[in-house]
């Protein structure tokens, strides 16, 4: 472990100690030391922004940055379990919420290279279950969320009930109106991406959760990916967290199941894995460059009016002006951030066990673009 991939902790001294003698024995810290030394002003800053979001009473989160496909900066700060004083490692997992949303599109897009999926099909051939809306809804303005479909209503982000399959979770939505005609308005939709689950189990033959881990996570090496599942042990889970109402103090998070949104909503991962992911994005590989090309190309309407979604990803600027791909992720006690910068190859990601965000993009930009603006 190099000594930037360490951990903050703040009270437990004799724990600290410990890590601090293991750090300074680890080969690879001296390996990287001068790798180390073009970042180190870039480092503090992050640093700091990471101390100054601990400071507004997130609990726990992890930072981590890769530049040309190699993680340069990964720190976890304050704990991932408050009561047993567990502190956050590099290698939590939290929940990511709609950062879910960019992993789906790359096994949707794998399954349109190998032939297996149209986009601009109807939804209904691969998922003939799916009630028919009175006009043609296709794999792609789903993708886009230019489908119509609506998004949570009411307390559905708190649903406890746990699906055994993707089709189940459809019932949720299904039949209710469209909020605007197909390929009409952009409409964010979570439930969308429910459909599109339901869209690669019958184009690829395979369980969705299957087709995930073993073509998307197992292909890009996130190692620390997986769905959200509670009955089952996952090391290094985070606990969740949230504000309670009246005074503000930290409490648990509601319990939740996951189960109905895998696709849209329901992953978990790390600050590393999501970087790895990112970077992945940057260059044919895991897809080919048109097929990237295409994620990131923001839709349009029927109209002709952009978007500033593609497939799975927004595509916009930065405060400071950048080109970036970018999604964001809130759930029951996490929230995340994971952030592209395709002319610099910087990438960054943010993940927290917290419901209340306590953090702005234009932050975690900040602390990207100080790592874009290292000479090498």
């Amino acid at each position: 472990m190099s000594k930037h991939q360490g951990f903050h902790i703040r009270t437990n001294w004799a724990f600290l100690a410990l890590a601090v003698s293991f750090l300074s024995a680890s080969k690879a810290t001296i390996a990287q030391t001068a790798t180390a030394d073009v970042y180190t002003e870039a480092r503090a800053n992050a640093d700091e922004q990471a101390k100054e979001w601990l400071a507004r009473g997130i609990p726990g989160l992890a930072l981590a940055v890769a530049v040309g496909g190699k993680v340069v900066y990964s720190e976890g700060f304050g704990y991932a379990d408050l009561e047993e004083r567990v502190p956050v490692w590099p290698t939590t997992k939290f929940r990511i919420g709609s950062i879910s949303k960019p992993l789906t599109a790359t096994a949707l897009m794998q399954l349109v290279e190998a032939g297996k999926l149209d986009l601009d099909a109807p939804v209904q051939k691969y998922v003939p279950s799916f009630p028919d809306k009175g006009a043609p809804i296709t794999v792609r303005m789903v993708a886009g969320h230019i489908a119509g479909l609506r998004h949570y209503q009411d307390d559905e982000f708190h649903i406890q009930k746990h699906y055994d399959n993707v089709l189940d979770g459809l019932k949720i939505f299904e039949n209710d109106p469209l909020v605007s005609p197909p390929g009409t308005e952009f409409h964010y939709s979570s439930y969308g991406f429910n459909l599109l689950s339901a869209v690669i189990e019958s184009a690829s033959g395979e369980k969705f959760l299957d087709y995930m881990e073993g073509h998307v996570f197992d292909a890009i090496g996130l190692a620390h990916t997986a769905a959200d599942q509670n009955a089952r042990i996952i090391e290094e889970r985070s606990r969740f967290y949230e504000k309670e109402k009246k005074d503000g103090t930290l409490e648990n998070a509601p319990y939740v199941d996951n189960s109905y949104k895998w696709a849209g909503g329901g992953f978990l991962s790390t600050s590393e894995d999501l970087v790895r992911f990112g970077s992945a994005m940057l260059r044919p590989g895991v897809l080919k460059a048109a097929t990237l090309g295409e994620m990131f190309t923001p839709q349009r309407t029927k109209s002709g009016k952009a978007t500033e979604y593609g497939i799975g990803w927004f595509v916009h600027k930065s405060k400071s002006g950048k080109l970036i791909y970018e999604h964001s992720g809130g759930a029951v006690g996490g929230t995340s951030q994971l952030i592209i910068y395709p002319e610099s190859y910087v990438v960054v990601a943010l993940v927290t066990n917290f419901s209340d965000g306590g953090w702005e993009r234009s932050e975690v930009e900040t602390v990207a673009e100080k790592f874009a603006t290292v000479p090498r």
